[in-house]
């Protein structure tokens, strides 16, 4: 047996809730920006993709007019940081309406740190912080989505291992990514499963 919905029936809002139970788990953009007056904001943002490999583009979805996309389009840059497991009540307490002309570094208490290419800081306590530039901004409905070019990337080095020169990549266990699942609960990393893809031919010959 299954539950049938029609979103028009249900609703707009009660059907964004389902969307969020079901979509999951969701990687955290934490996005930082200026307005142009020169206040930095930081927001977490749960509707994020890679949205291109070449060139490299982020994105992340804007429900509503709020101040992350205001300032994107506005200044045509913002940071998008990774949001780790120890500062979970930050990064939660960043996403509280505060009005645009507050500080959200200074409000929750972490550390703006200056970007390399782009005008809006990085999160200095975040492991990951890729700096963009916007491509495009997309409206669907009642949202946005941001795509941003991204113009470099700052990566602390605790959380690799080897040489990134030679191929070596962060690791999961050292990122400690969150992520958000549906209603007021978030989820952290986890069991952490591998598996090599499999190659046609391969497949092909352990059929015969």
């Amino acid at each position: 047996m299954r539950i049938h919905i029609d979103p028009d029936e249900l609703g707009a809002g009660r059907f964004y809730r389902v969307l969020t139970s079901v979509v999951v788990p969701r990687p955290i953009a934490w996005v930082s920006t200026v307005s142009a007056d020169g206040v930095a904001n930081l927001a977490p943002h749960s509707f994020f993709t890679v949205s291109c490999v070449d060139p490299p583009m982020v994105q992340f979805t804007s429900h509503g007019k709020k101040d992350s996309l205001r300032n994107a389009v506005a200044t045509g840059e913002f940071v998008v940081n990774l949001a780790p497991e120890p500062l979970f009540e930050q990064i939660n307490a960043t996403a509280t309406n505060f009005p645009p002309d507050l500080d959200e570094f200074a409000e929750v208490g972490v550390t703006p740190e200056p970007s390399t290419v782009v005008a809006p800081p990085r999160v200095a306590e975040s492991p990951v912080a890729l700096e963009c530039r916007l491509h495009q901004a997309v409206e669907l409905g009642d949202s946005t989505i941001v795509i941003g070019n991204v113009v470099h990337a700052a990566i602390a080095e605790h959380v690799v291992e080897g040489d990134m020169q030679e191929g070596a990549l962060p690791t999961i266990d050292k990122l400690r990514p969150l992520a958000r699942l549906g209603r007021n609960q978030w989820s952290t990393i986890g069991d952490v499963l591998a598996i090599n893809r499999i190659a046609y031919d391969d497949w092909t010959e352990g059929k015969r």
